[in-house]
């Protein structure tokens, strides 16, 4: 599949192989650019900023026609999506449907400017402007919905911009930027596809403005040392290990199903992901039994083109072994490993069972690491004042729930973690166009999604008017 470049479909589309993790069999193949093709990508996004920046009304044109352009498309995006990433079908098109929905709050949004001072000898405002031209690299978990958080906002604030896919799931992105030049403007969105060679090339060129980032921590670490020299604006969404932390009052018969999709969603490969339960010594029982049972109920494992799979495979060799020696190692200290769910079909992909993990300490790395596959260990706890320390302690900071029936209680207790987001008596969720997300500590900066999304993705300019009469 070739990439958009300038609105055109360049390269021959032949140098990297992806393929389908459910099947192992050769969806398509992709270009591995070059420098020089990086450097046209990003010249041609330089090229049409001046244009696409100067008018806040056609940008909203574009983006309701691009929502027209998306529906159309949507059954042929889906199967390609979950082919190559391997989420259920239903999941993949939820996917798309969750990236519209980003699109549409976008492009209804309308320009708003803030008066500081209106006094009779001067006025004073802020406007946000555009930046210039934005590089984004999306991961291979979600790659149109976190395509849509960077994407919708950095277009309707007047950038243009160019996006690295993950190499392992840059079809559907390819795609979808395919079908989208028949309303977009030429060079508006173009796209460049091969390893992390490539978005380190495009974080570090000199014309690109801002960078938006989301993917592990270390190669976070990576995109800001390339960002660096140019003093490039940056959105860095990065990893997690989000705990959700049961009180001796928790409503186990609201917390229990909840608990069991936070964790297991997309195979658990979800940054939000709820990665770790802490459970009053007394309730363990209750919890892993619980857990346990919903889960078996829930899920059935297989390709995810198959009728009534509800988890596909992990999406790589890498990330299979990684979730594969966290439950090993735990299972070599003692834990109780329970694999539960349904297998479906023979095919030969990185396929794992949901598993919870009891009789696990929080220092062991199946709880310390962030292990982003469908395991969840659960981690009894005596002193919760110990306990929330202990995880502030931790590198990272992005979300954190509290489950009880005191709510008041519960909401005093998730404030005290360290993050981005806290909840009570619920985690995370589909992105919420109106509603901003992002981390602290090693879980990133910056925010994408509702009006600060938007104010990330511009630049702010204060406008000082005098009266002379």
């Amino acid at each position: 599949m070739r990439n958009v470049v300038g609105g055109i479909e360049i390269g021959e589309g032949v140098g990297r192989e992806v393929e389908d993790p459910a099947t192992l069999e050769i969806v398509d193949t992709v270009d591995v650019f070059t420098s020089k093709q990086v450097d046209l990508a990003v010249r041609a996004a330089r090229a049409a900023f001046p244009k696409w920046a100067a008018s806040s009304d056609e940008r909203r044109r574009v983006l309701s026609a691009c929502s027209a352009v998306l529906t159309a498309h949507e059954d042929e995006l889906a199967e390609l999506l979950s082919r190559e990433q391997g989420k259920p079908l239903a999941q993949a098109s939820s996917e798309l449907r969750g990236s519209q929905k980003i699109l549409d709050w976008y492009a209804d949004l309308e320009d708003s400017e803030a008066v500081l001072r209106d006094a009779p000898g001067e006025r004073i405002v802020t406007r946000h402007l555009p930046i210039g031209v934005v590089g984004i690299i999306t991961p291979w978990n979600f790659p149109i919905t976190i395509l849509g958080m960077k994407l919708w906002a950095s277009l309707r604030a007047g950038n243009t911009v160019v996006v690295k896919p993950a190499s392992t799931t840059p079809l559907s992105t390819l795609r979808m930027v395919q079908v989208l030049s028949e309303v977009v403007p030429a060079g508006v969105i173009n796209t460049v596809t091969g390893s992390g060679a490539v978005g380190g090339e495009l974080a570090s060129h000199p014309l690109v403005d801002k960078v938006s980032f989301t993917g592990s921590t270390g190669v976070g670490r990576e995109v800001m040392t390339a960002a660096a020299p140019g003093l490039k604006r940056l959105t860095l969404e990065l990893g997690g290990n989000d705990p959700a932390i049961l009180l001796d009052d928790v409503d186990l018969a609201h917390a229990l199903p909840i608990l069991v999709r936070g964790a297991f969603h997309n195979a658990g490969q979800v940054c939000q992901a709820i990665k770790r339960v802490f459970v009053p010594r007394r309730l363990e029982k209750d919890v892993v039994d619980g857990l346990t049972t919903l889960a078996d109920e829930l899920y059935v494992v297989g390709r995810g083109l198959t009728d009534g799979v509800t988890m596909g495979p992990v999406n790589n060799q890498s990330q299979k072994d990684s979730v594969t020696r966290l439950v090993d190692d735990a299972r070599s200290r003692g834990a109780l490993v329970h694999e539960v769910g349904t297998r479906v079909g023979d095919d030969p992909g990185y396929f794992l069972q949901p598993t919870i993990l009891s009789g696990v300490e929080a220092s062991w790395p199946i709880a310390a690491e962030e292990q982003f596959g469908p395991a969840l260990p659960i981690i009894v706890y005596d002193d919760l004042d110990r306990t929330i320390d202990e995880l502030n302690s931790g590198e990272f900071g992005l979300d954190g729930s509290v489950w009880g029936r005191d709510v008041d209680r519960a909401i005093d207790l998730s404030l005290r973690l360290h993050v981005g987001q806290s909840f009570v008596n619920t985690h995370a969720g589909p992105p919420d166009p109106e509603i901003p997300f992002g981390g602290v500590k090693a879980s990133g900066f910056g925010r994408e999604l509702g009006a600060q999304g938007l104010a990330e993705a511009s630049q702010l300019r204060v406008l000082k008017v005098q009266r002379t009469a």
